[in-house]
């Protein structure tokens, strides 16, 4: 079973979304948000198509990469993920996680899996939109080392948290996935504790992180949240 543990027990990840920060300083930015705790650093890839937005490429993942010294969460918004795979492990992706509903992956998601895995993907995620049903990713659970519950519709801005999909959450977790459990959309402190709560434990923020004065004790304050919710949730 290819799952990665809750390491160490019960700890809560922040992740700073880099597509609230400031381009023009990317590299300070990295430094400051690494500085403040970060995790992991979190990287939406788009690719105009799988959604309405255009981001970063490869070329930009490899100088994050030579500047960070956290793991950095490559999210694939693209339809086809597994053409540019190599590019973004090359470039320094640790968890690499592409959507069931792309293109390359919808119709074998259990292929689409093992293919990164022969890659040599260190982490691979699966990621699905709220209106994706859950019997589809369900089987999958095994063979993955993260599952993205995402709380909104991908590439659309100023879209609020959609409370609907925590059931997924739960759900993935009474299935009985060990792995980390992600939530990308509209986190902020009014929905982070209802995330871990339900059993996410790898919280992905933006503009909710960025506008912090302080943001060491930004992260520090959602870390907490999180951790409070997930030990009322039962899982601590």
């Amino acid at each position: 079973m290819v799952t990665t543990p809750l390491e160490p027990d019960g700890k809560i990840l922040i992740l700073p979304s880099l597509l609230a920060c400031d381009f023009a300083r990317l590299a300070e930015e990295v430094a400051r948000i690494e500085a403040a705790g970060a995790d992991m650093l979190h990287v939406d890839v788009m690719d105009g198509h799988f959604v309405p937005n255009l981001t970063f490429g490869p070329p930009l993942v490899k100088c994050l990469f030579d500047v960070a010294t956290t793991p950095l969460d490559v999210h694939l918004m693209i339809e086809e993920p597994l053409r540019y795979a190599q590019a973004f492990l090359d470039a320094g992706a640790h968890y690499l996680t592409i959507h069931a509903e792309a293109a390359e992956v919808k119709d074998d998601i259990a292929g689409a899996i093992s293919k990164l895995r022969e890659l040599g993907a260190p982490k691979i995620g699966l990621a699905f939109n709220p209106d994706t049903p859950l019997d589809r990713i369900l089987p999958h659970l095994e063979n993955l080392d993260m599952v993205l519950v995402m709380s909104i519709f991908p590439g659309f801005g100023g879209q609020a948290f959609m409370g609907e999909v925590l059931t997924n959450v739960r759900a993935i977790r009474d299935a009985g996935f060990k792995g980390r459990l992600e939530m990308d959309g509209g986190l902020d402190e009014n929905t982070i504790p209802l995330c871990a709560e339900a059993g996410a434990d790898t919280l992905v923020s933006g503009s909710a992180l960025f506008r912090q004065p302080d943001m060491a004790k930004g992260i520090a304050h959602f870390r907490q949240l999180g951790l409070e919710a997930r030990a009322k949730g039962g899982f601590a």
